[in-house]
């Protein structure tokens, strides 16, 4: 269902503070363009600069906390930044490294069903290792008791970083099912948008390290999972919005680099 006016308000302002706190805190690089800004103007290479400086955290300052608060209207527990636990098996490790063996091979495709089953047989054997594995981004907990635990991404990663994000999926498989090895678990890949749209997303980097239908979800997919189907276009739809509302309040922002 779509979003309410409670869930949509609660967005618009959410952009509406980040927005206001980077102007507050923002200073442009102090960069010397000379041929760039007699071209274009300071305004604009602020601005160019702002853009390049809100990617870098968009992630974590306004993807992270939407994403969390609608988990909380449609999930029984969502935590951003959430820590899994730091015990593993050292069976339960040899899995993992024989899963990657495989997968940066070529010897086997992914099936992130039958390798949570190959983790959770051995989730308990061996020697207990401690290890400290990334925090998740956005972990859900549904009322069944399911458990999800999802890192948010950039949505075009190179293959080397899909090699470390597919270590760190399995990893929390094995950390969790080492605590109780009965939970159902699915551990994925947030993307907040498809950078190819209209045409499907297409990272061929991707296919042979990611389980695409268990382990991978961009933007209409991502965001209606989080909060429901409709959620995409409501959110976009709430961007907009707060787009027009701020644009004067932009403008001047960005003129008093001219001065």
């Amino acid at each position: 269902m779509p979003l309410s006016n409670e869930q949509k308000i609660v967005i618009q302002n959410k952009l509406k503070t980040v927005l206001r706190e980077k102007f507050n805190h923002y200073q442009p690089e102090t960069s010397y363009m000379p041929f760039h800004v007699s071209l274009l103007g300071r305004d604009r290479m602020a601005l160019f600069s702002f853009i390049h400086s809100l990617n870098t955290n968009f992630g974590t300052t306004i993807f992270e906390p939407i994403a969390l608060e609608l988990g909380g209207f449609r999930f029984l527990e969502g935590t951003s930044q959430y820590k899994p636990g730091k015990h593993i098996s050292s069976k339960a490790l040899e899995v993992i490294q024989d899963i990657m063996n495989l997968l940066i091979n070529g010897t086997s495709r992914p099936n992130k069903i039958e390798e949570i089953e190959r983790i959770r047989c051995v989730c308990q054997e061996g020697d207990i290792i401690e290890i400290k594995p990334t925090k998740v981004d956005l972990m859900l907990k549904s009322a069944d008791g399911s458990l999800f635990f999802i890192d948010i991404k950039s949505p075009k990663p190179n293959f080397g970083e899909f090699k470390g994000f597919k270590r760190t999926l399995l990893e929390w498989v094995a950390v969790t099912l080492f605590t109780d090895p009965t939970v159902n678990i699915q551990t994925l890949i947030g993307m907040t948008y498809n950078p190819y749209e209209p045409s499907p997303y297409n990272r061929w980097t991707m296919a042979g390290m990611l389980d695409l239908d268990q382990e991978l979800k961009v933007a209409k997919e991502f965001w209606d999972f989080v909060g429901g189907n409709g959620a995409y276009e409501d959110i976009l739809s709430c961007f907009e919005l707060v787009g027009i509302e701020m644009r004067q309040e932009i403008d001047a922002y960005f003129a008093n680099f001219n001065r």
